[in-house]
């Protein structure tokens, strides 16, 4: 795309954790059956009045705190007016101006490329309910109807999918850090929107613009923002005029379709709720709150990659969410080797729990089992070899390694004296080949290595064999 650059920004909604909803003590929980968590709030029936929830005050301001955000002494709900079966009230409790959040950023990094990602605004809204077709008839359940959520509206600051996808990556693992949302994309806890449009190479103006809603996986947001681009370039390549709409993402085709002309914000008629009054954030209360944060992950990547000398892309993976990273401090300070942890939970233990579904934490091996496969390895007790071999069956049950490998006989061959004897076989066996590297073809001893290996069925110690080699080659 030498001739067009893409402009891209997102608008992330997150469902906040809370027990109840935005204005009503109806539950948030996942799965209930239709209609069965709704009261009179919630289902807009005349005269019924709303009380807001403190704590998504509480959650909103952290969420704004994270970002880099100032957040709003004074913040006011507003009517954000349009029509939807699913939406009772005839129209969405929003926030306009002001937020309770706005003006803040977020940093990422691409491809070694950084780029600063500004936040406009994040603003305090309740959710819809959800419409269900079955046959020819649709069915509203309302149970989603009224539960908190959040959007953060960044700049267009992002120029590719990619960019777009790790900003949701990151978006994802700060809130569910603060324990602001549960991040599950599955249930709708996070999805976004993603505004694209493109512009001449180098210019400054923006061009007209599409959302495509409702994206709730990061796979997805990186396909439909490439197709998009793809599709809005095609389209100017053709003489065609870019049309501002609302699209939808279709996974199975991998395509975004038409859904409605977009919408703008005078179009939704904004004005004062009256039946709320102004939001007040008392400063005090917001600088406890800042003084509570947790660890973020951005911070603890740079502290895992300074402290326990991480390469940063495996100090970014480990730090990505707290569960993650708490298993790694801990199984790192039991084993004393923070790096061989690092390697283990990379190429091992994170591929088995994303198989099982399991979080780090709820892994039938816990750190310290962990730690004490690390300690194995390290000690010569077995090769990295055979605790990559034996890792799922060590995962899935949760037993000790030491005790596991001792019951199948998996102990590393350490004598010198039986490395050494299988060492001769194998010299004397490539009588060519050690000539060969005689010669100079030292790079002939990963074959002898591979032989010795094999002979001994991969428990010799390969540093005592490259040592023992090495001895007799360069002799």
């Amino acid at each position: 795309m030498a001739d067009y650059e893409a402009v891209i920004g997102l608008e992330i909604h997150a469902r906040l954790k809370t027990a109840s909803k935005l204005f009503c003590s109806c539950p948030v929980s996942f799965g209930a059956e239709p209609n069965e968590q709704v009261c009179e709030v919630c289902s807009g029936m005349p005269g019924a009045l709303p009380r807001l929830n403190e704590k998504a005050v509480e959650l909103a301001v952290r969420a704004g705190l994270a970002l880099n955000c100032t957040v709003n002494s004074r913040s006011l709900f507003s009517r954000k007016n349009y029509f939807y079966p699913d939406l009772p009230d005839g129209y969405q409790t929003s926030q306009f101006a002001p937020p309770v959040c706005e003006k803040g950023y977020l940093d990422i990094s691409v491809k070694g490329r950084n780029r600063r990602v500004g936040i406009t605004r994040i603003h305090m809204e309740n959710d819809a309910g959800k419409c269900l077709h079955v046959g020819d008839a649709t069915l509203v359940d309302l149970n989603r109807a009224g539960t908190p959520l959040i959007e953060i509206v960044s700049e267009p600051d992002m120029r590719s999918a990619e960019e777009a996808a790790v900003f949701m990556r990151r978006i994802h693992a700060l809130l569910v850090a603060i324990d602001v949302t549960d991040g599950n994309m599955e249930e709708g806890s996070l999805r976004c929107d993603a505004n694209v449009s493109l512009r001449p190479a180098g210019a400054s103006g923006l061009g007209t613009r599409t959302e495509t809603k409702n994206l709730n996986s990061f796979r997805n947001i990186q396909r439909a923002v490439d197709y998009e681009i793809a599709r809005q370039r095609a389209c100017l390549e053709d003489g065609e005029a870019i049309v501002q709409e609302t699209r939808l993402f279709d996974a199975d085709a991998q395509e975004t379709r038409a859904m409605r002309s977009k919408e703008d914000a005078h179009d939704y008629r904004y004005f004062p709720n009256p039946d709320l009054p102004p939001i007040l954030v008392d400063p005090a209360r917001v600088e406890e709150w800042r003084r509570d944060m947790p660890e973020l992950p951005g911070p603890r990547a740079a502290r895992f990659a300074a402290d326990y000398g991480l390469p940063e892309e495996d100090a970014a993976l480990l730090a990505t969410d707290k569960d993650t990273a708490d298993y790694f401090e801990a199984a790192a300070s039991l084993s004393g080797n923070p790096r061989r942890i690092a390697a283990l939970m990379r190429g091992e233990l994170l591929r088995e729990c994303a198989s099982a579904g399991l979080k780090a934490g709820g892994a039938p091996m816990t750190p310290a089992l962990l730690a004490e496969l690390a300690r194995m390895v390290d000690g010569g007790a077995i090769s990295a070899r055979t605790a990559h071999e034996i890792f799922p069956e060590l995962f899935a049950a949760g037993v000790s390694p030491e005790e596991f490998a001792a019951e199948r006989n998996l102990g590393q061959l350490s004598d010198s004296g039986e490395i050494e004897a299988a060492v001769d076989g194998v010299l004397a066996g490539y009588p060519a080949e050690v000539a060969g590297y005689k010669g100079g073809k030292t790079k002939l001893l990963s074959f002898f290595v591979g032989k010795v290996m094999a002979g001994t069925g991969g428990k010799a110690n390969p540093a005592v064999v490259n040592e023992l080699l090495r001895s007799k080659l360069d002799g």
